[in-house]
């Protein structure tokens, strides 16, 4: 069973700290509770508002935000609630208790969007699907991934990658976009409404660094100064631009000798023929620029 972690998120209103898991914790709902006894759905709440200067409960998809009267400050008792709900949580604990409104539909809604790469469709989902990227080339990469394993089943489908609230698919060439998104964006419409898992607890794991097998997470890696500045550049200026195209790009090294980064390209970025411009003329360009003397050349892995 997946260890479900907490962290601490400050936010813009001193009075309110968010505590986010690394996994999911209601079914595409927000709940908010002012005091015990609307709370009667949440044993989680329940348990907090046993605090004295607890105010409001809020519960979200991945995170609960907390807001206290001014009895105390947070840096005198933010870590231990982090540590209350994690042990809450790992022991299995419930969020929020179902109800008969449960059973009914929860309404999704699912856009296409055409995407760089002509073999790559974007599907937008009104509700957030993951906590992280994750990409799957086959059938088997998908046994803990359900919905990307009914997707497999159309023959057209080739790879699935799905981030944050949208599923990048790859079609093999015998199917046309004009015949097959309306049919797919359906599918993976009433699936959400279904209420079905994206990810088995066992598929929630981090994304694979290289193509050939999982690795450790570039956060876990002793990078150098170097590495760690590219990591930030990426994750600042690049990655949101190629998340909106469908895709994704990790780093995968740094060589100081030979001054050449090299990156991995997921979803729509993996195998697009403007990848190569888009890595020549904008990630490179960048990256030479702002590490002037330490960047010559960036290298794309396809994920």
């Amino acid at each position: 069973m997946q260890q479900i972690n907490i962290s601490i998120q400050p936010t813009t209103k001193p009075s309110i700290v968010k505590f986010e898991a690394n996994t999911f914790l209601t079914k595409h709902e927000t709940f908010e509770f002012h005091n015990i006894e609307e709370a009667q759905r949440s044993p989680l709440a329940q348990q907090l508002f046993h605090l004295p200067f607890i105010k409001t409960v809020y519960i979200a998809q991945n995170f609960v935000a907390i807001e206290k009267y001014n009895i105390v400050h947070w840096k005198d008792v933010q870590q231990e609630i982090a540590e209350q709900i994690q042990a809450f949580l790992n022991n299995g604990g419930q969020v929020i208790t179902p109800s008969s409104e449960e059973l009914k539909k929860l309404p999704a809604t699912v856009y296409a969007e055409s995407t760089p790469n002509p073999g790559v469709m974007k599907f937008v989902s009104n509700r957030k699907l993951v906590l992280q990227t994750v990409e799957f080339k086959n059938i088997d990469d998908a046994k803990d991934a359900p919905l990307a394993r009914a997707l497999f089943h159309f023959p057209f489908v080739k790879e699935v990658f799905i981030d944050e609230n949208y599923l990048s698919i790859t079609k093999y060439d015998i199917a046309e976009w004009n015949d097959i998104t309306q049919e797919l964006r359906e599918f993976i419409r009433e699936y959400l409404e279904q209420g079905k898992d994206v990810l088995t607890e066992d598929g929630i794991q981090p994304t694979p660094a290289t193509p050939e097998g999982p690795s450790t997470p570039v956060a876990a890696l002793q990078l150098d100064d170097t590495s760690k500045e590219i990591v930030a550049i990426l994750d600042e200026y690049i990655k949101p631009a190629v998340a909106s195209d469908g895709g994704n790009i990790l780093f995968e090294s740094y060589d100081e000798k030979e001054k050449v980064v090299k990156v991995i390209l997921q979803g729509a970025c993996s195998g697009c023929p403007s990848s190569t411009f888009t890595l020549k003329n904008g990630i490179e360009t960048m990256l030479k620029e702002m590490l002037q003397g330490r960047v010559e050349r960036v290298e794309a892995i396809n994920g």
